[in-house]
C-alpha cells in the first residue's frame, strides 16, 4: 500500500471511530459485537466483529489508535494478532496476556457499499486480589495497643478480613477491614493475624502478622515430694513467661548452685528441676524456686520432706515479686520468723 493509501485509510479510520458517541455501545445493521468483554487480567480476549458480503474495507481501533487495517498490522503490540478468519463473514482480533492498560473501549470500523457503520466494545480487566503492603511482625507487652494494617489491590476492589490463629490452635475470624486495632492485649491474644483478600476473581491472597506478647513469669506448676533418706529426690517447677524465664533455687536465704551440695539443676524450656541425688536428714525443708525475666519475678514455694511427714503436696504458695528487692526484703522476713 502506497504511502497516499495509507494516509487515506487513517483519516478514514479515524472519521469512522468518531461516528461513535464516546461511551456508547453502537450497532449497526449485520455487524455485531458484544457491547462488554471481562477477562482476568494475564488471560487472552478475543474480539469478534461479523461482517456480510456487502463490506469493501474493515479496521480494528483502540480509542484514536489503528490496531489492523484490513490484513495489515498498524500496532507495534506483539500482543495483538488478527485472527485467521474467514474473511467475508468476520474479521477478529486477539489480545493475549491481557493487563490493566488494555481496558478500555475497541472500535471495529467497517465501509459498505451503502455507507460507513461502526461497533464498539469496552473490554473491561479483571486483576486477582494481591496484598500490596502489611504490618511487620510485632512484638509488644502485656497491656499495650496493637494496630496492625493489610492493603490490598485488585479489580474489583477486595475485601479484607483478618482471621486469628492461636498457639493453642484456636483459629476464628476476627475483624473485617483494613485495619485491625487490639487495645490492652493480653498473653492468650499472642499468635498469628492472617489477612485474606478476595475479589472471586481467584484464589484468595494470604499473608499473615505474627504478633508476640510479652508477659511477666506465672508458676503454672510447684511439687512438692516426699522422698526417703538415700533415695533421689526431685523438686519440679514450671513457670510461663515470655521471654522465657530464668529459673533460681534457694534453700531459706541461700541460692543453691548446679553440681554443688548434691544437687542438680536442670532447665528444659518453661521447667526447672532440683535433682538431689542421694537425700540426707539436712536436705528436708522449704525451698524457694524464683522465675525472672525482663517483665517481672515470681516464686514458689516447695518442701522436701520425708515419707513420715505430711505434707500437702497440692498446696503451694506462689508469691508475685516486683524486683530482686523484694525477694530480698520477703527472705530476711523469713529468717527473722525463725
Amino acid at each position: 500500500m502506497g504511502m497516499c493509501g495509507c494516509k487515506s485509510l487513517v483519516v478514514l479510520g479515524l472519521k469512522l471511530l468518531f461516528l461513535v458517541p464516546a461511551g456508547v455501545p453502537a450497532r449497526s445493521g449485520d455487524s455485531l459485537l458484544k457491547d462488554n468483554i471481562t477477562v482476568r487480567q494475564g488471560d487472552s480476549a478475543v474480539l469478534k466483529c461479523k461482517l456480510d458480503s456487502k463490506v469493501s474495507r474493515v479496521a480494528w481501533l483502540n480509542r484514536t489508535t489503528i490496531l489492523f487495517a484490513g490484513d495489515e498490522k498498524w500496532t507495534l503490540d506483539p500482543r495483538v494478532v488478527l485472527m485467521d478468519n474467514t474473511a467475508v463473514t468476520e474479521y477478529s482480533i486477539k489480545i493475549q496476556n491481557v493487563d490493566v492498560h488494555d481496558e478500555g473501549p475497541y472500535v471495529c470500523s467497517i465501509l459498505t457499499n451503502k455507507k460507513p457503520k461502526s461497533t464498539k466494545v469496552h473490554l473491561i480487566v479483571q486483576v486477582p486480589a494481591r496484598i500490596t503492603n502489611i504490618s511487620r511482625d510485632v512484638t509488644v507487652n502485656e497491656g499495650s495497643s496493637v494496630e496492625l494494617l493489610c492493603l490490598a489491590i485488585g479489580r474489583p476492589e477486595p475485601s479484607v478480613m483478618w482471621k486469628y490463629h492461636s498457639t493453642r490452635g484456636i483459629q476464628k475470624f476476627v475483624s473485617d477491614g483494613e485495619h485491625l486495632e487490639l487495645r490492652g492485649i493480653t498473653k492468650e491474644q499472642s499468635g498469628s493475624y492472617e489477612c485474606i483478600a478476595s475479589n472471586d476473581i481467584s484464589a484468595p491472597d494470604t499473608t499473615t502478622v505474627h504478633v508476640t506478647v510479652n508477659y511477666p513469669p506465672f508458676i503454672s506448676k510447684a511439687r512438692s515430694t516426699g522422698t526417703p533418706v538415700g533415695q533421689k529426690g526431685v523438686l519440679q517447677c514450671e513457670a510461663s513467661a515470655v521471654p522465657r524465664a530464668d529459673f533460681e533455687w534457694y534453700k531459706e536465704d541461700r541460692r543453691l548452685f548446679n553440681g554443688l551440695n548434691g544437687v542438680k539443676i536442670e532447665n528444659q524450656g518453661k521447667q526447672s528441676m532440683l535433682v538431689f541425688f542421694n537425700v540426707s536428714e539436712e536436705d528436708y525443708g522449704n525451698y524457694t524456686c524464683v522465675a525472672v525475666n525482663t517483665m517481672g519475678i515470681t516464686n514458689a514455694s516447695i518442701v522436701l520432706f520425708g515419707p513420715g511427714a505430711m505434707h500437702d503436696v497440692n498446696r503451694v504458695a506462689v508469691l508475685p515479686f516486683c524486683s530482686q528487692w523484694l525477694l530480698l526484703t520477703l527472705s530476711l522476713l523469713h529468717l527473722l520468723k525463725f
